[in-house]
């Protein structure tokens, strides 16, 4: 039976809000395997619930959790309270007027809980607390892509048969996008000894997967592309309001330099790369009110007014050409007046990533998802150098190089070949501009009408010329 043309549009609109609306969203084609793991691992029982530890495991290759940090929630199957915790807290206690005597760190059926921040008293923290709340990308650092606190749970079950799992799980880090499954019972943790000589093992372990979607984070991108070439005088722009132009609260800038302005031989190059010098200043008084880079508990950035309205701009910059090699400018450019980016990460999607040569000034790990397939990499910033994108103004960009072999069977500057296919800042996919519009070669760029009439118009006016000052 054939469906005719409604019928066939209807199907295709029903498949793609199931897919939508189902935890499709959240697969990542660039990290297929990346998500959180929380995991509980019942350590003790005690005389009416039992003492757990709690580890969050980040396995996502490129997207970390920054300040103010991660809030882990759930809903008890029971009528559980926390009696207390070590290396975290509970954002409310709740109502615990039932209790006589020793009272519950939290009596809420549905906690709220969050890290602890550096610093606090030694017998507060157990290991890998108290970051407050900030977990580092698995691909960047995996030794910090993990947080953990300890809490003693009453009114529950005492055994494995008696002890209900908590459900509901809910992640924010630090805003929304994270979905969270089921609990699951898994095999129990083993653990070594400090010697390695003693195996034991938790008395119950169930775990918690957690996948991001970046369309329940955010309906716009937190970021755009920008591209230029040096076979091309033409700038291709962040598509207009690429990341929505619904926030009118931004702050103008002008350039002003102080003494006269290295001109790059790409005509308005420096109206797009960030600049090596302070030389912006704000028409704007909002940026000398106190406490106005204070970042905000909802994360309401303060941007610098552009057309794009991005928080984060990525230009790519095809700079020289070898004869075996090619070279690509990168800058990262911070309009946000509200928060420094700290282990910041930038994710490109490009098919001569398999040969690249060296980077300076940046880290590079390629990310090899699909075994032989290496056209993905995540460039990340040098520790105690540039690992930190400072908040929009004067320094609030990071720019490095990448030097790249040619592949004789692919290598190509024609139809945009030398720009990138997908690029990701902190684990969000940007908005790149469209195709039709990338940089071109000059010997394949399209005739234009003032090219044609000039080349109609000379010889009509040597005939006319000729005409006039022929004899009559």
């Amino acid at each position: 039976m054939e469906l005719n043309r409604t019928e066939l549009r209807c199907v295709l609109s029903i498949t793609v809000v199931l897919l939508l609306s189902s935890h499709a969203v959240a697969y990542d084609p660039l990290d297929p395997t990346g998500n959180i793991t929380i995991k509980w691992d019942v350590m003790s029982w005690t005389a009416d619930g039992y003492v757990a530890v709690v580890t969050m495991n980040n396995f996502q290759m490129y997207r970390q959790i920054m300040s103010p940090g991660w809030t882990m929630g759930w809903t008890w199957a029971k009528k559980e309270v926390i009696w207390s915790m070590v290396g975290a807290q509970a954002t409310e206690q709740g109502d615990c007027s039932k209790f006589k005597g020793n009272i519950p760190h939290c009596c809420k059926r549905t906690p709220a809980v969050v890290d602890l921040l550096p610093g606090v008293p030694y017998n507060q923290q157990i290991a890998n607390c108290c970051k407050g709340g900030v977990v580092a990308s698995y691909g960047q650092d995996p030794a910090a892509a993990v947080s953990a606190f300890q809490v003693s749970v009453g009114l529950s079950g005492t055994s494995n048969k008696t002890v209900k799992l908590p459900n509901n799980f809910t992640l924010l880090g630090p805003g929304l996008g994270y979905t969270c499954g089921p609990a699951k019972v898994v095999p129990s943790t083993t653990f070594l000894s400090a010697d390695k000589r003693r195996k034991t093992q938790a008395l119950m372990t169930w775990n918690v997967t957690c996948t991001y979607s970046q369309f329940l984070a955010s309906k716009h991108p937190s970021c755009c592309v920008s591209f230029s070439s040096f076979y091309n005088d033409t700038i291709i722009p962040c598509p207009s309001c690429a990341c929505g132009c619904e926030n009118k609260n931004c702050v103008k800038y002008v350039h002003t330099p102080p003494h006269p302005v290295f001109k790059s031989p790409i005509p308005n190059l420096s109206s797009i790369l960030p600049p090596t010098r302070p030389w912006h200043r704000s028409d704007s008084k909002i940026l000398s009110t106190p406490g106005i880079n204070t970042p905000k508990k909802d994360n309401t950035p303060l941007l610098q007014c552009t057309h794009h309205m991005c928080p984060v701009r990525v230009h790519w910059h095809v700079k020289l050409n070898y004869k075996d090699y090619w070279r690509a400018k990168v800058a990262i450019t911070n309009f946000n007046y509200r928060l420094n980016y700290t282990q910041w990460t930038l994710v490109v999607q490009h098919p001569n990533l398999d040969n690249v040569t060296e980077v300076f000034s940046f880290e590079y790990k390629p990310l090899v998802a699909y075994g032989s397939i290496n056209d993905t990499g995540m460039f990340y910033g040098m520790k105690y150098y540039n690992d930190v994108l400072m908040e929009a103004g004067a320094y609030g960009n990071v720019q490095s190089e990448v030097l790249l072999r040619k592949d004789a069977d692919a290598f190509t500057f024609k139809q945009g070949w030398a720009f990138p296919r997908k690029v990701y800042f902190n684990g969000d996919e940007c908005m790149l501009p469209p195709p039709d519009v990338y940089p071109y070669l000059p010997n394949s760029s399209p005739v234009s009408a003032r090219v044609i009439l000039h080349n109609l118009a000379a010889p009509l006016l040597a005939l006319l010329l000729l005409q006039m000052a022929a004899p009559w």
